[in-house]
C-alpha cells in the first residue's frame, strides 16, 4: 500500500506532511499510548446563537467576526463519508456538535444519513450536543431520524445568571421547556451539562442537582477549561470536581459508581436514596488523557485529535479531489489511520498557566 500525503490545517492555513511508509489498517486503531479510536465528534457549523463567556465571548465573536463561507463547510454527504470510514476503523459513537448544531439547516437529514450506517454496523450510537434554544421544535424530528441521545448545555437555573452567561439574554425557562420536549419525544438519559465557574455560577451546583435528581436526566458538572484562546481562563476560576462533589454530598449523600465504558470522561456518582445519579468531568484537576478515545472533525473538514490542539489534518481536500468515491473512501481510511496511530496527545496532563496561554483552536470550531 502506498503512503499518502496528508495536509495539515493550522488556523485555517494549509501545509502538508507525508507519513513515513505504509499505514496498516485494521478494524480497530490504536495510538502510541494504546488508546483506541472509538468516538468521532463532528462540528457541523462554526456558528452559534449564544455568546457564552467561556466559549464564544461577545468581544471576539461580534458582528464583524468572519465565519466560514458556505463552500468551505463540509456537506452532509462528505460528513457521512468520513463517518463511514471512521466506523470501519472502530468508531462506535458519532456526536454532532458545533457551534450550535441546530443552526445547521436540515440537521435531521444528516442524522438520518448517519443512522443509515447502522445497516452494516448496528451498534452505532448517534448523539447531539445543543444549547437547547431551538430544540423544542426539533426533538421529535431528531428522534424519528435516528438520534439516540441528547446532551443539553444549561449552566444555571437562576434566570439572571443564565442570561448573563449566554450573553444574549436567553431565558432559562425556554431551555427547561426544551428538556421537557425531549422527554416527550422519547429521549431517555439526556445529559445536562453545566460548566462551573467560580464566582459566577458555583452557588447553583446544589440547585441543579436538586432539580434533576429523581428524573431521567443526568446532570454533569464540568470544570471550567482553557479551551481556545479567547475565554480569559484562569486556574483561580476553576471549581475542582472534588469540591463540586463535596457540595452535593453535603445535601444529598452520594457514592461513586463504576463507569459503563473505560473511555467515559465523567465520573459517576449515585445518590444514596437511589434517586438517580450525576457526573463530574475533571479535565483540569484529574486529567483523563490516558483513556481518551476521541477525534474531532472540524466544520471545514479537518481532524483534530485533542480538544486543546492547535492544528488539524485536512480531509476535505481528499474528499473533493478524488472523483472515484470508492477509492476515495479507502484513502480516507488510510488518512484516519495515519492521523491516529502516531497520536501522543496529553494536554490536560501537562496543563499549566503557561500552556493555557498557548494558541489553540476555538471550541466553537471543533465542538466540545
Amino acid at each position: 500500500m502506498n503512503s499518502i500525503v496528508i495536509p495539515i490545517v493550522d488556523a485555517r492555513r494549509h501545509a502538508q506532511i507525508k507519513p513515513n511508509g505504509a499505514t496498516p489498517l485494521t478494524d480497530k486503531l490504536i495510538d502510541t499510548r494504546g488508546r483506541h479510536l472509538r468516538d468521532l465528534r463532528i462540528s457541523v457549523t462554526d456558528r452559534c446563537n449564544f455568546r457564552c463567556t467561556y466559549c464564544m465571548p461577545k468581544d471576539v465573536f461580534d458582528h464583524n467576526y468572519q465565519y466560514l463561507p458556505h463552500r468551505e463547510v463540509l456537506t452532509f454527504e462528505e460528513i457521512t463519508r468520513v463517518a463511514k470510514a471512521a466506523v470501519g476503523l472502530g468508531v462506535r459513537k458519532l456526536r454532532l456538535t458545533g457551534g450550535e448544531p441546530l443552526m445547521r439547516k436540515g440537521i435531521e437529514t444528516l442524522v438520518a444519513m448517519l443512522a443509515a450506517l447502522r445497516a452494516d454496523t448496528p451498534d452505532i450510537d448517534i448523539t447531539l450536543t445543543t444549547n437547547g434554544a431551538a430544540l423544542a421544535n426539533k426533538a421529535a424530528a431528531l428522534k424519528l431520524a435516528g438520534l439516540n441521545r441528547l446532551t443539553i448545555s444549561l449552566d444555571s437555573l437562576d434566570d439572571a445568571t443564565f442570561r448573563a452567561m449566554n450573553d444574549v439574554d436567553f431565558p432559562v425557562r425556554k431551555v427547561l421547556d426544551a428538556i421537557d420536549a425531549t422527554n416527550a419525544a422519547g429521549f431517555t438519559d439526556t445529559k445536562i451539562n453545566m460548566v462551573v465557574k467560580r464566582g459566577v455560577n458555583d452557588d447553583d451546583i446544589v440547585a441543579m442537582a436538586r432539580h434533576f435528581k429523581g428524573t431521567s436526566n443526568i446532570v454533569r458538572f464540568i470544570e471550567y477549561m482553557d479551551v481556545g484562546a479567547t475565554n480569559g481562563w484562569r486556574m483561580d476560576d476553576v471549581v475542582p470536581a472534588a469540591e463540586i462533589v463535596e457540595k452535593i454530598n453535603a445535601v444529598f449523600p452520594a457514592m461513586q459508581i463504576d463507569a459503563i465504558h473505560q473511555s467515559e470522561v465523567a465520573k459517576r456518582w449515585k445518590y444514596g436514596d437511589g434517586q438517580g445519579e450525576f457526573g463530574v468531568i475533571s479535565s483540569v484537576t484529574e486529567a483523563f488523557c490516558s483513556t481518551c478515545t476521541r477525534a474531532r472533525l472540524s466544520t471545514d473538514g479537518a481532524i483534530y485529535t485533542c480538544l486543546f490542539g492547535n492544528r488539524g489534518t485536512d480531509l476535505k481536500t481528499l474528499l473533493r479531489n478524488n472523483a472515484d468515491e470508492h477509492a476515495n473512501d479507502e484513502t480516507l481510511r488510510q488518512a484516519l489511520a495515519a492521523i491516529w496511530q502516531p497520536r501522543t496527545d496529553n494536554y490536560s496532563e501537562i496543563r499549566s498557566a503557561e500552556t493555557a496561554k498557548s494558541r489553540k483552536v476555538e471550541m466553537s470550531f471543533i465542538g466540545g
